[in-house]
């Protein structure tokens, strides 16, 4: 038992509890009142709520006829206005009425707002992206570009080499584009293939063939035709009918005595395995310390410049004039061979003869100017000043 207490003590205590009692019979006291209160409210409501259930079901049935006779011809498809109105409408329904109702299920509206939070988080689809910004396609084709001229250069000299043109990038977005694009990290990459062989060696080989030309009688002549990569400059050696080891060797040093200082720098000189060139004809050639590569047998393509020039030949002259004789050949032969070095444009060269070192200068003024035609083989070829 708690001990007793003295006379004040026991004053103060009193009034406490009977003030605590007092607190308690008015809470008791709020609270019936509020539950009175709530009561007494949600009458009216549930009133009001019936007329707005059967609005809004109205609205669902108006809304359901406007679809059906929108799409009387297929299917019933609903859009995305459709689905914001009937899922706005659905919390105006009580759920026993919703099958009676409402066109489509409980787990269809769901599924609609599944479908559209789902698409707001979508950002596959946005132009905004976020993180770091794709590489340009300018930048991608210049790394290409620059891998594929260099074949010693790896992603990391490719990278300086572009940030010393402006174009800052990382070194593994560069190992990320040649490793997208195929193209093998250096120097592993696969070796040259001849395009490349010849363009790097262009300036020191000059390329040899025979081609045929008939006459109007029915017979075959011969002539030699050599080329030099790096200036596109012909030669045709001579015209024969009976081509011969001999005869190959005397057109062979022909030419190196017409070259002159040229022959310096030209290292290398390829031809087929035709038997008419022989030892002596390479011999000429060894002897101006140039060495003789060999095409593989029934490989055209790869003396394909050569076989390019004598293509040209035949088109542009043989094919219209009726060739007489040998005399006759050479003179034709030798016309088109000076309109070749001398006037004939030439891709491969910007457009420029073999001849010439620039363009000449553009006119912006053809007043007071004249043009003139020179006529190459009676007109079969026309050149123009």
């Amino acid at each position: 038992m708690p001990p007793p207490l003295s006379g004040s003590e026991s004053h103060c205590c009193r009034w406490q509890r009977e003030g605590d009692l007092g607190c308690h019979h008015v809470r008791v006291i709020v609270s019936l009142l509020y539950k009175v209160a709530r009561k007494l409210l949600s009458v009216p409501g549930v009133l009001l709520r019936r007329d707005t259930a059967k609005d809004a079901e109205l609205l669902v049935l108006r809304h359901e006829n406007a679809v059906l006779c929108r799409q009387l011809a297929g299917p019933v498809r609903y859009e995305s206005a459709d689905r914001l109105w009937l899922a706005a409408l659905s919390s105006l329904i009580p759920r026993h009425r919703w099958y009676e109702v409402f066109p489509v299920a409980p787990g269809t509206l769901l599924a609609w707002h599944r479908r559209f939070i789902a698409a707001k988080w979508d950002y596959s689809t946005r132009r905004t992206r976020t993180g770091r910004p794709p590489t340009r396609a300018a930048l991608r084709n210049l790394v290409l570009r620059l891998a594929r001229e260099n074949a010693g250069w790896g992603h990391r000299w490719i990278q300086g080499e572009l940030a010393r043109l402006g174009h800052p990038i990382a070194a593994s977005t560069v190992w990320e584009i040649l490793n997208a694009a195929g193209i093998d990290q250096a120097p592993r990459r696969t070796g040259p293939t001849w395009r490349e062989f010849l363009t790097a060696q262009a300036e020191g080989i000059v390329a040899v063939d025979f081609f045929h030309l008939d006459t109007a009688m029915g017979r075959r002549l011969y002539a030699l035709a050599f080329l030099e990569h790096g200036t596109r400059r012909l030669h045709i050696a001579g015209v024969t009918a009976h081509p011969t080891r001999e005869w190959a060797v005397q057109q062979a040093r022909n030419v190196a005595a017409g070259l002159g200082t040229r022959m310096e720098s030209l290292r290398f000189l390829l031809r087929d395995r035709d038997g008419k060139y022989g030892p002596s004809f390479d011999a000429v050639f060894e002897a101006e310390e140039m060495e003789i590569l060999k095409s593989a047998p029934r490989a055209p393509r790869m003396n394909a410049r050569c076989e390019r020039v004598i293509g040209s030949i035949r088109r542009e002259v043989p094919d219209h004039v009726l060739i007489m004789n040998e005399a006759h050949a050479r003179l034709v032969l030798d016309a088109y061979q000076r309109h070749y070095n001398e006037h004939r444009p030439h891709r491969a060269r910007s457009q420029l003869p073999p001849g010439a070192d620039r363009q000449p200068t553009t006119l912006h003024d053809f007043e007071g100017r004249r043009l003139l035609r020179s006529r190459v083989l009676g007109g079969v070829i026309n050149e123009y000043r």
